[in-house]
């Protein structure tokens, strides 16, 4: 409850952040008599329905975790032969978005359940957004995988290896998305999400230019953005990166397109991800080298793919920098710091929406 009143109360919610969502171990170690899934008797003595009328009544929505296998990640009961069941509590909990694990679990398994909760949960009659581990554990497995299937059953799915609190896990997530972009980006769209897994902006393991960089990163992936963190004592520059409104456009672009890297060499990468108005692009340089000094760089804007004969209106978004007009052969020079990166919007001259 603490979360959803800072959400609110610190402007996280009417920058769009509005998922509230229980992860594993909400629940008690037994089913009741009848087979449902019981709310922890301590942590949720009121129950879970309880808990999302209070969510509800800040205006924010209610995400609830399940996994596919008898048990989940941390041991408690799963969903396996329950599925009806517990998306029957699922809906009377009023839920609006719903994240299926798949831990301890043989894949024949995740290819029947995740299809069948997806299923259940449209029957609801509730709009919930679906949430999907299926890919990941055939690729951490090792195991092909069908991708075209995703988006007609989930919303969003999990692709990569869980995210923890350092810049190693950031970086590798980076260089998995660019080594398989062309698999990605052709299955990402509108309601049908990759997603990297969550923000860890504002805990202790990023520096404040590795913070910028998961933000950016993220928002041109067009991945959602979720937050593990703290908010009751975030610090402000974190808070701030978090909350930066022309970052957080970028990423809901409605489009939908997913970002490509367009450029690496030698530890500096360009990624560019078109939004609107059309022919306008956001573009990331990232600099992921780590010897200890900012790194000056300098391309033109027509070698990273933004070739508009009528110019751009150049804008970088992190620091309100106006670079005035720039043409598709106009070098774009910048300086970025050591595993950081800097972000600039190029819109089209001429568009209403400059």
């Amino acid at each position: 409850m603490d979360m959803a009143d800072r959400l609110v109360e610190d402007g996280y919610r009417d920058a769009g952040y509005v998922y509230i969502n229980v992860d594993d171990c909400y629940m008690e170690k037994a089913r009741d008599s009848r087979g449902r899934l019981v709310a922890d008797k301590h942590r949720f003595s009121q129950g879970m329905q309880k808990l999302g009328r209070y969510i509800h009544s800040k205006g924010l929505k209610y995400g609830m975790y399940e996994s596919v296998g008898s048990t989940t990640c941390m041991d408690y009961p799963g969903s396996w032969e329950h599925i009806a069941q517990d998306v029957q509590s699922f809906k009377e909990w009023e839920i609006d978005m719903f994240k299926f694990d798949g831990c301890f679990t043989e894949h024949e398994k995740l290819d029947k359940s995740y299809p069948e909760m997806g299923r259940a949960l449209n029957k609801t009659g509730r709009p919930i957004l679906y949430s999907c581990s299926w890919p990941y554990y055939f690729f951490a497995a090792g195991k092909p995988f069908n991708y075209t299937q995703l988006p007609h059953y989930c919303n969003m799915w999990r692709i990569y290896h869980d995210i923890d609190d350092s810049w190693n896990s950031i970086s590798s997530i980076i260089k998995f998305y660019g080594d398989n972009q062309d698999l990605l980006t052709s299955v990402a769209g509108p309601g049908h999400w990759n997603d990297p897994d969550m923000l860890i902006i504002g805990n202790f393991g990023l520096s404040y230019e590795q913070s910028k960089t998961q933000m950016a990163m993220w928002a041109v992936f067009a991945a959602p953005l979720f937050m593990s963190n703290d908010l009751r004592d975030i610090r402000p520059e974190f808070k701030d990166i978090l909350l930066n409104r022309k970052v957080i456009a970028v990423n809901q672009d409605p489009q939908g397109i997913q970002g490509r890297r367009v450029y690496s060499v030698a530890g500096i990468q360009v990624w560019t991800r078109p939004i609107l108005p059309i022919g306008s692009h956001a573009v990331v340089f990232l600099n992921l080298r780590i010897d200890g000094t900012p790194y000056k760089f300098s391309i033109s804007l027509r070698d990273i793919g933004l070739t508009n004969h009528k110019g751009y209106q150049v804008e970088e978004i992190f620091l309100n920098y106006d670079y005035g007009t720039l043409h598709s052969g106009d070098e774009f020079k910048c300086r970025i710091n050591p595993t950081g990166v800097v972000m600039i919007t190029a819109k089209v001259q001429g568009s209403n929406e400059l």
